[in-house]
């Protein structure tokens, strides 16, 4: 073997050897960030709130208060994420299937709570439906309360997760195109059946996933809510809204003990998000086999 030859081996495996080291320096880098800022400040959360062991955990999971915002918080979701499905949905074949003036805009305005603050949503709904707002006088007129009450919780929540149904949806439709709707009405199908039992089979996994994203994004809501709520004790706060309310009066276990219940939630919905992602790429694999 020539002198060259060797040379150039002995750099590959140089080269190669380099690599590794490389990729298990890049590796365990990315778990040490991983462990340092999610689980190092999720396992404090845990560990705070069992700090004074399983009872008084449990004492203020299940104090009056904490029930109250849990089922406020179970309330708002399962208002405002069928909603979103609607709306979502729509918007989505609205984008997907047809071509019409004013597309665009509609995109835009779908992704209008991404780049807009919380804070800045609330304090709009309180200008249009509070006391002194637009529609205040009329409200109160007619004994009807939006802010400070449950229609303005559920008002902030729908905005803030508009996007995840729609944007989910919408690539996905895109992707399809309208070959089997086209061929389902030329059997004689209509409107409803070809949805039903043509774009929902298609779209469901998506669907399931941006539900997901929307059930997480709700449960956590703190910025537009918390301006809508008016932060009544046992009345419009929401888990998150009650675990700020614990921490200001320095009742940190009991803080910590429903920010661990969120954390719990969270976790679960993050495993369902897992599982429906992993159906959507076994879907478009096999799709992309055939």
């Amino acid at each position: 073997m020539s002198q060259s030859s060797i040379s150039a081996a002995s750099s590959a495996n140089a080269a190669r050897r380099g690599s590794a080291v490389s990729r298990r320096i890049l590796i365990s880098l990315g778990w040490l960030i991983f462990a340092l800022f999610l689980l190092l400040p999720l396992f404090i959360v845990v560990s705070q709130g069992l700090k004074n062991g399983l009872g008084a955990f449990f004492t203020a999971i299940l104090e009056p208060d904490a029930l109250s915002a849990l089922k406020l918080t179970v309330i708002a979701v399962a208002i405002s994420v069928p909603l979103n499905v609607v709306f979502g949905v729509s918007a989505a074949w609205c984008v997907s299937k047809y071509s019409f003036r004013g597309k665009s805009i509609l995109v835009t305005l779908i992704d209008l709570p991404f780049s807009v603050s919380p804070v800045i949503a609330g304090l709009v709904y309180v200008l249009m439906f509070g006391a002194q707002g637009f529609f205040g006088p009329w409200l109160q007129d007619h004994d009807i309360q939006i802010v400070f009450a449950l229609p303005g919780i559920v008002l902030a929540t729908i905005f803030v997760t508009v996007p995840f149904v729609a944007r989910e949806l919408i690539p996905l439709m895109q992707e399809q195109g309208t070959q089997e709707e086209e061929a389902a009405r030329l059997l004689g199908a209509n409107g409803w059946q070809m949805f039903w039992h043509v774009t929902v089979p298609n779209i469901k996994w998506g669907l399931i996933y941006g539900v997901v994203l929307c059930t997480a994004r709700a449960m956590g809501e703190f910025g537009a809510v918390s301006v809508v709520s008016g932060h009544i004790r046992g009345v419009t706060n929401t888990l998150p809204l009650h675990v700020e309310i614990l921490y200001n009066e320095y009742n940190h276990v009991a803080a910590f003990a429903v920010a661990s219940l969120l954390l719990i939630l969270a976790l679960f919905i993050l495993l369902l998000k897992q599982w429906s992602e992993n159906r959507i790429n076994r879907l478009r694999a096999g799709a992309a086999e055939e």
